[in-house]
């Protein structure tokens, strides 16, 4: 273990006086030179270090040249002062001296500072900000990386942090767009339970900020954040551009840091980000044990204390989700922010209803749900569903072999082995179109039944050599039944047990029908009316 020079000092001092060591002994005792120990008995405070004047003779021609140039930039605009390297090349090519850049560098850095003080330019400082309870929040975005399903994708981690207590909440979604900025904020006042009364302080981001006026803090919101921060009734506060801004709300962006480097760190592995989310509740109730700085109360005790400070939320959300009428394409897709999604083919070249959230796509026609996809991230993503190409592929059955919507349910594992072996066994028996359409009429069995009992119908018809869909049909809904009530069985009469049937119908069972019927004694149909319009003549004859 090291020691610093006033440890060793203090140790050779007691070990002098205690032990009455000599100084060739307590030299050797500490390997240092005795020189060192003389000085230790002599001085309990070691001789400070002197720093060496480092001076560099061939910047010494240079330095009034050198300073008059930064003096001059005092006076200049900020995006044409010089920098090192500038003056490095002005020096070559006024002097024709090729200085080093480290040697300029480091006359630069001091001269710089000491040039503006003498000028009486304004020294930068922070001042420290009062937090009143319930009053400020602060808001930021930062990205992290998830192994999602066994696929490292790059998430977003949104935090909203009382200034007062330092309470945060977090949330990850697949973007940090505006679903993904509001769905945030509302998740977070849920939480909190209160809406901060004072201002909340953000970056200018694109979902906030259309426009930052120049050097003003006025901003051009988009109008649908307008509405959003209205219709809950804070008040947004817009930090300068760049690392200035990034002080206006230290809290939230070290709160971003530390909450990646002790909750995320290794990068955590999930199968989707709703149990991601719901570990980070647990998270952040860790955190609320946690005391800031050298505060005497715990991050849950000051937001006790700031709870009942904050304004009450409205009845009802904010709809975060928007709303777009795209047309279905000939391949029976959509295409919504640069990604494209399926949709089933019999809505080809007709104009759907879509909502878009954070995490999901929904397609309606009408009022009728007819797809739903979680949301693709990056330019040109596609995700297609086998399901909605089925009948395209009745007619078109070599199509499905090399298809995209098959890779795609084979990597979900909608595709599964069993539907692998059928496949197979059909095209051998029955060849390749006619194997391949009993497939997809197999397929088509999963709109109606659950995904698991076809799955087992198809076993049973592999065991029985059969690729009739009726037949898997009929052994799936046998599985259903095992499992559990069959669908088209109500709750209250069990599957066994026939349900009443309306006196006034009589059924034709297999006993009725082999009694004789009664006689019919109704009159028969009266027809002279009829023919009388057999001799009528057509107007157009002569």
């Amino acid at each position: 273990m090291s020691l610093s020079k006033q440890e060793l000092f203090d140790r050779i001092r007691r070990d002098s006086w205690q032990q009455q060591l000599s100084i060739r002994a307590l030299s050797k005792k500490y390997g240092v030179h005795r020189r060192l120990v003389r000085e230790a008995l002599s001085s309990p405070v070691p001789t400070p270090r002197r720093r060496p004047v480092r001076t560099s003779p061939r910047m010494e021609p240079y330095k009034k040249t050198v300073d008059a140039w930064l003096r001059a930039d005092l006076e200049a605009p900020r995006k044409q002062r010089h920098t090192v390297r500038r003056i490095v090349a002005r020096i070559e090519e006024e002097f024709g001296e090729a200085i080093p850049y480290p040697t300029v560098r480091d006359f630069v850095a001091a001269r710089r500072k000491e040039i503006a003080a003498q000028a009486g330019a304004p020294v930068e400082a922070f001042v420290t900000r009062h937090n009143a309870l319930g009053a400020d929040a602060e808001v930021d975005f930062g990205d992290v990386y998830v192994d999602l399903a066994g696929q490292r994708t790059r998430c977003y981690l949104f935090a909203f942090r009382l200034a007062y207590s330092g309470k945060a909440v977090h949330r990850i979604s697949r973007s940090c767009g505006q679903q993904a900025f509001f769905e945030g904020h509302v998740h977070a006042l849920t939480t909190l339970g209160g809406v901060p009364a004072g201002q909340v302080r953000y970056d200018n981001l694109t979902p906030a900020v259309k426009k930052v006026v120049f050097r003003s803090r006025s901003r051009e919101e988009n109008p649908r954040w307008t509405s959003f921060h209205e219709y809950y009734g804070f008040t947004p506060f817009y930090c300068e551009p760049g690392l200035r801004g990034a002080h206006e709300k230290g809290g939230v962006e070290g709160q971003v840091g530390y909450f990646r480097r002790n909750y995320l760190t290794p990068v955590p592995q999930v199968d989707s980000l709703g149990e991601l989310n719901a570990r980070l509740a647990e998270f952040e109730a860790k955190e609320d044990e946690r005391r800031i700085g050298a505060r005497m109360r715990t991050i849950a005790q000051d937001f006790v204390r700031e709870a009942g400070h904050l304004l009450p939320l409205p009845d009802d959300p904010f709809a975060t989700g928007i709303t777009l009428t795209p047309r279905v394409d000939r391949y029976g897709m959509i295409t919504v922010k640069m990604c494209r999604y399926s949709v089933p083919v019999r809505f080809i070249d007709r104009k759907v209803t879509v909502t878009l959230t954070c995490d999901d796509l929904t397609v309606y026609d009408g009022r009728r749900e007819i797809a739903c996809h979680r949301r693709l991230t990056g330019r040109g993503a596609e995700h297609l569903v086998l399901e909605h190409y089925l009948e395209a592929l009745l007619t078109k059955p070599g199509a499905l072999e090399r298809s995209e919507a098959l890779h795609q349910a084979r990597t979900e594992g909608t595709f599964t082995a069993v539907h692998e072996a059928f496949w197979a066994a059909a095209k051998k028996a029955l060849g390749d179109i006619e194997g391949t359409k009993a497939l997809v009429k197999v397929l088509l069995l999963h709109r109606h039944q659950q995904h698991a009992d076809v799955v087992a119908g198809i076993r049973a018809a592999l065991a029985a050599g059969t690729f009739n869909e009726d037949v898997i049909a009929l052994a799936a809904r046998k599985a259903a039944q095992e499992s559990g009530p069959a669908p088209t069985v109500t709750a209250d009469v069990p599957a066994s047990q026939p349900m009443d049937l309306d006196p006034a119908v009589t059924p034709l069972t297999s006993r009725r029908l082999a009694r004789v019927l009664p006689a019919d004694q109704r009159p028969l149909p009266r027809l002279e009316q009829w023919d009388e319009l057999l001799q009528l003549r057509r107007k157009d004859s002569s």
